[in-house]
């Protein structure tokens, strides 16, 4: 992962380190891996722009996508997000002749 990263190393914080080893212990350790962190740069740090080199990658959290067949690795401060649906809830409010909003739940 550093390597392909260009990171130094790679630093994992006691929990993504436990939770890497649950998941090679249960057999999911061959799964390919997908890295969330910031869009901003190649690194987790948003700052360095462009494509760093010689950092510190530090992976907070890992979780296993068993289903999908990957291994999620958090890096840095990240938040993530839910997957959206392919139409915005938006298009099904509306307000009524009587002032009332429709389409809220």
């Amino acid at each position: 992962m550093a390597q392909r990263y260009g990171a130094r190393e790679v630093s994992f914080t006691p929990q993504a380190r436990q939770q890497l080893d649950s998941i090679t212990a249960a057999g999911f350790g061959h799964l390919p891996l997908c890295i969330a962190k910031t869009p901003l740069s190649i690194s987790a740090d948003a700052s360095l722009k462009n494509v760093p080199r010689d950092f510190v990658l530090p992976v907070t959290a890992c979780a296993v996508s068993a289903g999908a067949g990957f291994v999620r690795i958090y890096a840095g401060d990240i938040m993530t997000m839910p997957g959206l649906g392919t139409q915005p809830a938006y298009y099904h409010i509306d307000i009524d002749d009587e002032g009332c909003i429709r389409g809220l739940s």
